[in-house]
C-alpha cells in the first residue's frame, strides 16, 4: 500500500497551542484528490473547533478549510482534474451524492456531508485529501492568497446575496468584519447599493472604500427608524445580540433578512413584521457546488478580494490568536 507522510499543526486537545506533527495517509481512495497545500486562511470556525466551542472536535485537531494549493495525485476514478492544478478547498469536503439534497444539487446540506476539519485532517498541513468534485479549479485571475478566504466567507455571503439580492437592489449589510467586508464587496460588484451597519464608527471610512454608499449604526433606534421600509435585503454577519424587530421593520415589502452569523440568543420576533409586508427571515449556510464555481468566477472578473493578513506557518499560534481576538482586517491567511 502507497503511504504520503507530510507535516501538519495539529491541536492535541481543546484550546491547546497547535503543535508541528507528521502524519502519515494510506492509499488515496479512487474518487480523491490530494492537494499540496501553499496557502490556508484562518477563519473564526477554525478557532471554533481549536477551542472545541461546539464540542465536535475529534483530537488530534488540524484545523483549516480555506485551502489553495496544487494537485499532486489523482485518485483512479478522477476525470476532470490535472496533477498540477491549482484548486481550492473550502469548509467542505466530501458528500454522499444519492441523498435527495445531493440529487438537487444542494451538496451543502447533504445528510452526511463530510466537513474539511471536523473529524478529518484539515488545510493547517502540506497535504490535503478531498472527494475530487470539493476541489475547485481557480481562475488565473485571483491569487492564492485571495482566493483562500473566498472559500469559506466569500461564499457564505456571496450564496444568500445571488439567491435574493438583484442589480438596483438596496443592500444592508450588518457587521464590517471578515464576513461583511467581503458581503459589502460582493453587493457593490452585483450592482447593489449597499448600507453597511456598525457598532464601530471607526470603520465608516473603510466600509465606504469597499463599496458601502451609506453607513448606519447598529444599535440606534432611532437612526434604524429612519430606514424603515428602505432595504430589499439584509445579511447579518454578527453573532451579538440586536434589536432584530427594528431591523426586520427597514425592510420592504418581500424584502429578505437572511442570518449568516448566529446570535447568541433564540430569535423572537413578531409576526405581524412579516406578515403585513410579506417580509421573510431566512438563514443560510456555505453554498452548493454550483454557487462556489460561480462565486470564484465573479470575484475573478469583478476583482472582489478579501482584505488580508498574512503570516508564515511557523507563526500559527500567533495567527490563530490574532484572530480570536478579533484583531485581524480582515482574513488572516498561512503560507506553507
Amino acid at each position: 500500500m502507497t503511504e504520503t507522510t507530510y507535516r501538519a499543526w495539529a491541536t492535541p486537545g481543546a484550546g491547546e497551542p497547535l503543535a508541528e506533527t507528521t502524519l502519515t495517509a494510506g492509499a488515496l481512495p479512487a474518487d480523491e484528490v490530494e492537494v499540496r497545500v501553499t496557502h490556508c486562511g484562518i477563519c473564526h470556525s477554525d478557532v471554533h473547533l481549536i477551542d472545541d466551542n461546539w464540542q465536535v472536535g475529534v483530537y488530534p485537531l488540524v484545523p483549516g478549510h480555506e485551502a489553495v494549493g496544487e494537485i499532486v495525485a489523482l485518485g483512479s476514478g478522477v476525470h476532470g482534474l490535472q496533477i498540477g492544478q491549482r484548486v481550492g478547498v473550502g469548509w467542505q469536503r466530501g458528500a454522499c451524492g444519492h441523498c435527495d439534497n445531493c440529487r438537487a444539487a444542494d451538496e451543502q446540506m447533504c445528510s452526511t456531508q463530510q466537513a474539511t476539519a471536523i473529524g478529518m485532517r484539515g488545510g493547517f498541513a502540506e497535504r490535503l485529501r478531498v472527494q475530487a468534485p470539493f476541489a475547485l479549479p481557480l481562475p488565473d485571475a485571483l491569487s492564492s492568497v485571495d482566493a483562500g478566504p473566498l472559500l469559506c466567507g466569500g461564499i457564505t455571503v456571496y450564496a444568500p446575496l445571488a439567491r435574493w439580492a438583484r442589480p438596483g437592489a438596496r443592500v444592508g449589510v450588518i457587521g464590517i468584519g471578515g464576513l461583511g467586508h467581503l458581503a459589502i464587496r460582493f453587493a457593490a460588484a452585483m450592482g447593489c447599493e449597499v448600507t453597511a451597519f456598525t457598532s464601530s464608527p471607526d470603520k465608516a471610512e473603510q466600509a465606504r472604500a469597499f463599496g458601502a454608499r451609506h453607513i448606519a449604526p447598529s444599535r440606534d433606534p432611532e437612526a434604524l427608524g429612519e430606514l424603515k421600509e428602505t432595504l430589499d435585503v439584509i445579511v447579518s454577519t454578527v453573532h451579538a445580540p440586536l434589536d432584530w424587530a427594528a431591523f426586520i421593520s427597514t425592510l420592504r415589502a418581500n424584502g429578505t433578512f437572511v442570518f449568516v452569523g448566529v446570535p447568541p440568543e433564540p430569535l423572537t420576533l413578531p409576526v405581524g413584521l412579516l406578515l403585513g409586508r410579506q417580509r421573510r427571515v431566512a438563514g443560510s449556510m456555505i453554498g452548493n457546488l454550483r454557487d462556489l464555481h460561480a462565486m470564484l468566477d465573479f470575484a475573478a472578473q469583478h476583482g472582489v478580494q478579501a482584505q488580508t493578513e498574512t503570516f508564515s506557518i511557523d507563526d500559527v499560534n500567533a495567527a490563530v490568536d490574532h484572530v480570536r481576538q478579533g484583531k485581524a482586517r480582515y482574513r488572516a491567511v498561512l503560507r506553507f
